[in-house]
């Protein structure tokens, strides 16, 4: 029979034994090693082909699963605020590439274990340390490079004997040439759809890249000569050369029409051409550039984030830049291209030779290196209370005005001061 002490030692070690494996096992799941789940909201793939990337990380993580859920784009910012500032909220969420300042304080920095700001810097394009650090470290991982490609009707070119512009002044000649209109002068194709915002699908993107182009700051620089030469070149498409006006149709669907010669666009609009006219024989090419110039294209791309409140953020953090990685994002866009004509175009530098040839892709990808971002930006879903939304009203007011007869300086003076309030409401300069 034991005695007392006996019991007690056994006793001790019993409860010894058992503090130690409690301990390990918090140690463990506040590592992210135990059984976790992470979720992600997504907003363009669907769960059976984002589950490509999630089941390969759940194989090499067998304790983490990842449960993507796909978003609707309405409203989709607000909601991401919103489901961001609960503790049970998602732990990645999509951002756009403008949206730092509005989501700096409600997503976590990328751990420097995770990726080091220069190996983030040397991984992506220039566009995404412009658009996705703040105080030296990365807050968001892109999941695609986009920016603006010129889409041209190859039949109205072929029929007009003109060539495909490369420079602006190309591009307003060309435009001139391939616009017909009936015997009362009204017309009946327009040679581009620019000049205008009520039916000119991306006109945001389309005055960026023209201001970028000219070397404007877009957020302290709209007072300068740049800035009102760049707003009065773009209007000037519809008060004198007369290529579009606004008795047309939007001009996405002008263009699948057939009835418009060139529309600029992201990599996007393409899937939207061929579900509307599969017949349409078109093609995209590098947006037109300033004769002497240095190249300039426009950003417009997601990434992914992690929630500050997020409980496995380590982790989180972890699974997007396993999904970043080259096999994933090259198993991604073969899963994408079972259901279009083209997945996304790759994010990594190291990518783009991969696609570069590529008649469809090739285009956004080749402009990565020279691609920058604007506040004034189209389709981001941000709501009316977002950074782009409240900017881009005071475009609105502006091209409405200048086509009215307004000075285009004089125009931009009141943009200046919108786009600085707004701005300093955000922290962002």
């Amino acid at each position: 029979m034991m005695d007392n002490k006996k019991i007690l030692f056994i006793a001790g070690g019993v409860f010894v034994f058992v503090l130690i494996i409690v301990i390990l096992a918090i140690s463990l799941l506040s590592r992210g090693i135990g059984p976790v789940t992470i979720t992600m909201w997504g907003m363009w793939e669907p769960e059976s082909v984002y589950s490509v990337v999630a089941d390969d990380y759940h194989r090499a993580h067998p304790n983490v699963t990842v449960k993507y859920i796909k978003q609707s784009p309405l409203n989709y910012r607000d909601r991401a605020i919103s489901a961001l500032a609960l503790s049970d909220g998602p732990d990645i969420v999509l951002i756009h590439n403008s949206w730092l300042p509005m989501f700096v304080n409600s997503v976590a920095p990328v751990p420097a274990d995770v990726m080091s700001p220069s190996d983030f810097r040397s991984a992506f394009y220039p566009t995404a340390t412009a658009d996705l650090m703040a105080g030296g470290k990365p807050y968001a991982l892109p999941t695609e490079i986009d920016d603006l490609g010129l889409y041209v009707n190859q039949d109205i070119f072929n029929a007009a004997g003109v060539s495909l512009p490369t420079t602006w002044d190309e591009f307003r000649t060309a435009a001139d040439k391939l616009t017909v209109r009936d015997s009362g002068g009204r017309i009946k194709t327009a040679g581009a759809a620019l000049g205008a915002v009520s039916n000119v699908d991306h006109w945001q993107d389309i005055l960026s890249l023209m201001m970028l182009q000219a070397g404007v700051n877009m957020n302290t620089g709209l007072s300068s000569d740049a800035a009102a030469g760049a707003l009065s070149y773009y209007t000037t498409f519809v008060t004198v050369d007369k290529v579009w006006d606004e008795t047309q149709d939007a001009s996405t669907l002008a263009f699948a029409q057939g009835k418009l010669a060139m529309y600029f666009g992201p990599s996007w609009r393409f899937f939207d051409f061929k579900q509307i006219n599969p017949n349409l024989n078109f093609k995209v090419i590098p947006v037109p550039q300033l004769t002497g110039g240095a190249k300039v294209n426009l950003a417009s791309y997601w990434a992914a984030a992690v929630s500050a409140k997020s409980p496995q953020a380590k982790t989180a953090w972890d699974f997007v830049k396993f999904a970043a990685s080259q096999d994933e994002l090259t198993k991604l866009y073969a899963a994408e291209s079972k259901l279009r004509e083209f997945g996304e175009p790759y994010p990594l530098v190291a990518m783009a030779t991969m696609l570069s040839a590529d008649p469809n892709a090739g285009p956004f990808v080749l402009a990565g290196p020279t691609a920058k971002s604007s506040y004034l930006v189209s389709a981001t879903n941000d709501g009316d209370t977002g950074i782009n939304s409240r900017i881009g009203k005071y475009y609105v007011d502006a091209i409405n005005g200048v086509l009215k007869g307004t000075d285009p300086k004089t125009a931009l003076a009141t943009v200046q001061q919108g786009v600085t309030q707004v701005l300093q409401s955000y922290g962002a300069k």
